[in-house]
């Protein structure tokens, strides 16, 4: 039996903002991107100024999450050799 789970758009919007702030997006942007994302409208339906808005954030949030997940590995085998 498949069962689905379903959020709140509110809740989309705290898991959405909290990632972005996690990988080192402003606060204030993260949490305009964060909005206009849970809002689950269509591209069609946003203006030119949030399209630019979450292109700006995600590209931010990519880089830096392509950052953490090169330097963890780094981190950890400096972490084992350091004991």
């Amino acid at each position: 039996m498949e069962q689905r789970f379903s959020i709140s758009n509110k809740e989309k919007k705290e898991l959405y903002h909290s990632e972005l702030v996690r990988y080192g997006v402003t606060f204030d942007k993260a949490a305009e991107a964060a909005k206009i994302l849970a809002s689950g409208k269509p591209d069609e339906l946003l203006t030119e100024k949030e399209i630019e808005r979450v292109n700006e954030v995600c590209e931010a949030w990519l880089s830096k999450h392509k950052r953490y997940k090169n330097l963890n590995p780094l981190l950890a085998k400096h972490k084992r050799h350091s004991h």
